[in-house]
């Protein structure tokens, strides 16, 4: 059997922007992105923790250090700056391997987006 576990996790970082005119998808820092453990393309769950809004993109790499978290396309009408925001993603694995497995959870600083040493 297989089943989905949580795979990475950036719990509770800042919208910075919204571009509505993007076809679409996050645009996430990247060193916050190689902290999670997520690649460019992976597909991610979003929470706003502001308004309670959920959706399923893609992730797409942000200039390094910069902190950057972008909803593009239709989630700019959903997440907007200032919004505090969980990114997920998920693994298919089998049911005795995820008993196993330990998830990347990343604790940023909220207000700058930055990696808490």
């Amino acid at each position: 059997m297989m089943i989905q576990v949580i795979k990475s996790k950036l719990h509770r970082v800042s919208v910075t922007e919204a571009n509505l005119n993007y076809i679409g998808s996050v645009t996430i820092d990247e060193d916050l992105m190689d902290a999670a453990n997520l690649i460019e393309g992976e597909k991610v769950q979003i929470v706003n923790n502001n308004n309670g809004e959920r959706i399923e993109t893609y992730a797409i790499k942000g200039a390094r250090s910069s902190g950057m978290i972008c909803l593009n396309g239709a989630a700019a009408r959903k997440f907007q700056p200032g919004d505090i925001v969980i990114i997920m993603s998920y693994a298919l694995m089998d049911f005795e391997e995820a008993k196993q497995f330990k998830p990347v959870i990343v604790f940023p600083d909220t207000a700058s987006n930055k990696i808490l040493k």
